[in-house]
């Protein structure tokens, strides 16, 4: 019972998050419910990969993998392009505060000068990392349909 509670509320806050920043992107109302509907399945997907014990860049990977495909296919429902649904599902999985972490390193080392700790030069540095990562996992799980379901048209 307690993971369901658990999906259960990270869909609910997630779904918020999603419409939130679909409203602020100025998105079609008619599309509003599914770019909640997408934010809330990516993030369901990272939390539940997480309570398998994945690591968080590998789950939010395929939290937004789920978005890029719940997007392509509501593109086609919808009759919209799939950024309309992708960008505001992937939103709530941007890795805020390790961002912001890493950012607070950098300052301490640069008002650290010359004498830096090792410690704090690896702590900003796997900070660092793992914020690339991540990133670059939303951005890989997000164009993985595109990559597989739109094909180039030959010029020969």
């Amino acid at each position: 019972m307690s993971l369901v509670w658990l999906l259960l509320h990270d869909a609910l806050w997630s779904a918020v998050a999603a419409l939130g920043f679909a409203i602020l992107f100025n998105v079609p109302i008619r599309t509003l419910p599914a770019c909640a509907l997408g934010g809330a399945l990516g993030h369901i997907t990272r939390t539940f990969c997480i309570e398998l014990g994945l690591s968080i860049t590998s789950a939010t990977f395929f939290g937004a993998t789920v978005v890029g495909f719940f997007g392509h296919f509501a593109a086609r429902r919808w009759q919209a392009p799939s950024t309309v649904f992708t960008v505001p599902g992937v939103i709530p999985m941007v890795p805020g505060s390790l961002a912001f972490q890493t950012m607070m390193d950098l300052i301490r080392i640069s008002e650290t000068g010359p004498g830096v700790d090792s410690a704090m030069l690896a702590s900003a540095a796997i900070n660092a990392l793992r914020t690339g990562l991540i990133l670059g996992g939303l951005a890989v799980g997000v164009i993985a349909p595109r990559l597989i379901f739109y094909r180039r048209q030959s010029i020969f």
